[in-house]
């Protein structure tokens, strides 16, 4: 079993989803829930058609990290 690493990031629409170690997975939904669900078919999905298609599977297991950064404001304040 392989594991990936999914990134969620707020858009109008709802959720944009995308997997980290393979950035052709990607969908949206209207909700985080949505997203999910759509990013896990699209994920059997793209592994159906690579190993149809003969082409070698990314290795998942990215380590992703926050970075807190404080940044002052420059310029007048709105």
């Amino acid at each position: 079993m392989i594991t990936y690493t999914a990134k969620y990031t707020k858009i109008d629409a709802g959720y944009l989803g995308q997997l980290v170690e393979w950035p052709e997975v990607v969908t949206e939904g209207k909700d985080l829930e949505e997203c999910r669900a759509l990013l896990r078919d699209a994920l059997r999905e793209m592994v159906l058609a690579y190993q149809q298609l003969g082409k070698e599977i990314p290795a998942g297991n990215a380590l992703i990290e926050q970075l807190p950064v404080e940044v002052e404001r420059v310029g007048p304040a709105t």
